[in-house]
């Protein structure tokens, strides 16, 4: 397994992140902690989940994907000190008011819960999991810095936030001589590069790591077509993506073929190869998956390829303003 610093800090995280969406609405426990006592093996030490994980599809209500992260570390305690763990705050958790979102009083909240149905004393990651433009900086930090005096997390986190929210937050955090949020969890693969125009360049200049989430484009990425050809189904709502985009999905899979390695294990080689990313997230929903999954740290795609590449799924071009400016 290879290992890089989370952002800026003197943190090492493994190259690719156990995403746990899945535990739950497709992964039964056991099988969830088999994954884990296999990512553990590969050497995988960042795993992320949310507190909302597990209501999305109504298996086992809101938090059970904590809980069953929490039952499987109280099984061997040696485990919590084997892994950076990273979970969420913002979702909606109850119906009352104060149950969403960033205000001071739902932090410390959400946080108490979390720290509950995950059985440990300590959050290493506490990520805002989107931006919330009614709560005032100066709360939010308030009540995140009173979480670190407390040992109750070690680093501050971002998800889905805008550049400009990044430099906001970066500013904000000097002038309290606080470290303010270490990494950035975005969506982004070949099949969704929104981000090159702004976020990556922010990212790169504030030294934040990049966490991508979905680096195989919602399954888009992974082979579907050759799939289909073996009678596998494709899910509903992939299958409007799939139609939409043949023609690019035809392209992609022939080269992945041409080059010699499966499209899942290009499509996050592919992630892997930006610089400012930390650690793509992925979420297998079976122990097999997770083994291909870990493939991708061998291939190092070639220029020509990488080139073949922007040309079936093109980008911006540049950063911004030059991509569309200059």
């Amino acid at each position: 397994m290879e290992y890089t610093f989370l952002g800026k800090t003197g943190l090492k995280v493994s190259r690719l992140c156990l995403g746990t969406m899945n535990f739950g609405p497709y992964t039964k426990e056991a099988d969830a902690h088999k994954i884990m006592n296999r990512a553990l093996e590969l050497g995988i030490n960042f795993f992320d989940t949310a507190n909302v994980y597990g209501a999305m599809w109504d298996a086992g209500g809101v938090g059970n994907t904590e809980k069953i992260i929490g039952r499987w570390l109280a099984e061997d305690k040696s485990r919590r000190n084997k892994i950076v763990l990273a979970t969420k705050v913002y979702g909606n958790m109850g119906s009352a008011p104060n149950e969403s979102k960033l205000s001071a009083y739902h932090i410390r909240k959400a946080c108490e819960a979390s720290l509950k149905r995950l059985q440990t004393d300590h959050i290493d990651l506490y990520q805002m999991h989107h931006i919330d433009r009614s709560t005032p900086w100066e709360e939010i930090f308030q009540a995140m810095e009173q979480l670190v005096r407390e040992g109750k997390i070690t680093y501050l986190g971002s998800s889905n936030f805008a550049a400009w929210n990044l430099a906001e937050v970066y500013y904000k955090a000097m002038e309290r001589s606080f470290l303010g949020i270490v990494s950035e969890q975005s969506i982004y693969s070949l099949r969704n590069r929104h981000i090159e125009l702004e976020v990556i360049p922010a990212c790169k200049h504030f030294g934040i790591g990049l966490i991508p989430w979905s680096p195989l484009g919602g399954g888009i990425l992974c082979g579907v077509l050759e799939k289909s050809k073996e009678g596998r189904r494709t899910r509903e709502p992939l299958q409007k993506s799939v139609e939409k985009l043949h023609p690019q999905i035809e392209a992609y899979e022939k080269l992945c073929k041409e080059i010699g390695h499966r499209p899942a294990d290009v499509a996050l080689a592919w992630v892997l190869s930006n610089p400012v990313v930390t650690s793509p997230i992925v979420g297998p929903r079976t122990v097999e998956q997770l083994d291909e999954n870990v493939k991708a740290l061998e291939i190092k795609l070639t220029e020509e390829t990488l080139k073949k590449l922007d040309e079936i799924w093109p980008g911006p071009g540049n950063q911004a303003p030059e991509a569309y400016a200059w």
